[in-house]
């Protein structure tokens, strides 16, 4: 039994500008494929990094001679995700073929009929559904009894059927990646010149926020024993000779208990490998006097997502956070010798040239080492998309990467706008270029991983690469009226998910919702309100964060290009409440889904 895995050959210009990154979503499932099923015939073809055509992807199939082909998707790459499982099924009949991620497990009606060679799309957690799945196969079972394995969709004439939802994997420490399975020269971290990782501390957030997609995916949190992540970051280091990794959580100081458990075990096995995360600012507050042993742990480098310029904003995020706290964050990270990046959203229906200089002013006044500026990207499968209606005008999903300005602001042109975006990316890092990374006082590490982020951003914009810049056809100003997006205006949206059929996907069992409203219960007796009413409202302007999906991380969780699940109306819970939080999901109590069509 061989099965191959492959990663679309997708590129944007987002998360690339630092290097290639390592794809977690092979190493874990490869893992739980050996740990848990004894199937030790896994290949891996990297299409992304390796830059592969069509026919050289054909080529190393060829090679492989596979029974299941296996691929994932976020939005932007689900074309390619599709090209590929085509290729797959033109080249070897009888060969099953399988698709994960996020966008399938929301949009696989979709997907399905626009991409009928797919036989199966794994919905959710992927490792132990794709395990299964798998045995079917294995033991000739498959197609007659798929219906029988949980967690898939599936055409079968003119029906999408999706079966009854798999249950979260109750230990999550039961996931050992098999990292072995990459070829590891290819991956590289440009800032800092070594081999880079991304693994998890955590699945899933203990908050239920109407436009996050982190939580509908993964359905359930669960935090890993902190010394079994370094076990793994160990074996990263050592056998792998990793020199950066990155957290793909949303906000591993999300329990603070557990961070900390993981900084003390990095720090006392002196594993000599520097690290970064995406967290909020609420947490860097509060963790002001732990910021020079998180430091000293190797963590280097910090995202937040700050996101609004102006105190009106942040409070339609509903944020929590003021422009000074903001800029305060960014201070105390910079004197504990730890690399602050901030993030901005730009692109919303209101957005002008003006209020973006007033972004870039507010930018350069909190003064961080690095920023970003993403556009406004509203997931297909999310609630917020549903309440756009008419405002969304472009369905090429291969356009929602962040980079691209898929709304179009009522003041400005497409154009015209991603033209703003460059112009505060040119005066931050040439200013930065000039004035700053050279001479960072002190830190010697700090100095010297900035200047290789510089390097990083030169090298994608001498080769333009960034923000998909020659593609578009964009040189400056002059070229405002010339920048082609080229969406495919062909591109349709069928419809957006059922929204019965969601709500019962994402619904928690009753211990677990029981455990979350206890602890919103206790932030509000704390004088902490959380006003669940105006979510909708503050959604409206937030970006769709995907950070799910048994893929690799998506690109704002990479270079945190989006604020992700720390950033928006997510109140955190008690340490006590986290506790419970952290406890596995009691099996037979997911909700049972039967469908046919479109309904439940």
């Amino acid at each position: 039994m061989r099965i191959v895995l492959v990663q679309p050959n997708y590129h944007s210009g987002g998360a690339e500008v630092a290097g290639a990154w390592s794809p977690a979503w092979v190493a874990y499932l490869a893992g739980y494929l050996k740990a848990k099923g004894g199937y030790t015939d896994i290949r891996f073809i990297d299409a992304m990094t390796d830059d592969m055509t069509e026919d050289q992807l054909r080529a190393e199939l060829a090679k492989e001679q596979p029974d299941i082909v296996g691929t994932t998707a976020n939005t932007p790459a689900i074309y390619k995700a599709e090209r590929v499982l085509e290729i797959a099924r033109e080249m070897f009949p009888h060969a099953v073929t399988v698709l994960g991620g996020i966008h399938g497990t929301f949009m696989y009606q979709q997907v399905l009929r626009e991409a009928p060679w797919i036989d199966a799309i794994v919905r959710g957690e992927g490792e132990e559904v794709f395990l299964n799945l798998v045995r079917a196969v294995d033991q000739g079972q498959w197609p007659d009894a798929r219906g029988q394995v949980k967690g898939i969709a599936y055409g079968e004439g003119e029906k999408v059927i999706a079966t009854q939802a798999e249950a979260p994997i109750r230990d999550a420490d039961d996931i050992v990646a098999d990292w072995g399975v990459l070829d590891w020269k290819k991956y590289i971290y440009i800032p800092t010149g070594t081999r880079v990782a991304t693994p998890n501390m955590a699945r899933g957030c203990p908050f239920t926020c109407s436009f996050c997609s982190q939580w509908k995916f993964w359905r359930d949190y669960r935090v890993r024993d902190p010394k079994k992540v370094v076990d793994e970051i160990e074996t990263l280091v050592k056998e792998h000779k990793v020199g950066f990794f990155i957290l793909a959580d949303e906000e591993p100081t999300i329990n603070k208990k557990a961070f900390i458990a993981f900084c003390e075990e990095l720090k006392a096995r002196k594993l000599d490998v520097l690290w970064g995360i995406n967290t909020r600012v609420t947490d860097v507050l509060r963790d002001e006097d732990l910021l020079p042993f998180y430091r000293s742990a190797g963590l280097v480098h910090i995202s937040l997502g700050t996101e609004a310029a102006a105190q009106l904003n942040l409070d339609l995020f509903h944020k929590e956070t003021t422009v000074a706290d903001n800029k305060r964050a960014i201070d105390l990270l910079r004197e504990n010798g730890i690399v602050t990046e901030a993030q901005f959203i730009v692109g919303l229906e209101n957005e002008t040239v003006e209020t973006i200089e007033e972004t870039f002013a507010l930018c350069m006044d909190w003064n961080p080492d690095m920023a970003n500026w993403s556009m406004f990207t509203p997931w297909p499968f999310s609630d917020l998309y549903r309440e756009m209606g008419d405002q969304v005008e472009v369905h090429d999903f291969s356009q929602y990467n962040f980079v691209t300005p898929i709304m179009k602001p009522k003041a400005m042109e497409r154009g015209e706008l991603l033209d703003a975006v460059m112009s505060c990316y040119r005066r931050f890092y040439s200013k930065k270029a000039l004035f700053s990374y050279p001479w960072v006082p002190g830190d010697k590490t700090r100095r010297k991983y900035l200047q290789g982020c510089l390097k990083a951003y030169m090298l994608s914009a001498f080769k333009r690469q960034f923000y998909n810049l020659g593609k578009v056809g964009y040189w400056g100003p002059h070229t405002i009226k010339k920048v082609k997006f080229a969406f495919d205006r062909s591109r349709k949206l069928e419809q957006t998910p059922d929204e019965v059929a969601t709500a019962d996907w994402k619904s928690a069992s009753k211990r677990k919702q029981d455990e979350i409203d206890a602890g919103i219960r206790a932030y509000k007796e704390a004088g902490q309100p959380l006003d669940r009413s105006q979510n909708q409202q503050a959604a409206s302007q937030k970006v769709m964060a995907c950070g799910g999906g048994d893929e690799q991380m998506s690109e704002h969780a990479m270079l945190s290009a989006m604020g992700g699940c720390g950033s928006g109306n997510d109140q955190q819970l008690s340490e006590h409440e986290m506790e419970r939080a952290m406890k596995p999901c009691a099996t037979g109590e997911e909700p049972e889904l039967e469908e046919a069509g479109t309904r439940r």
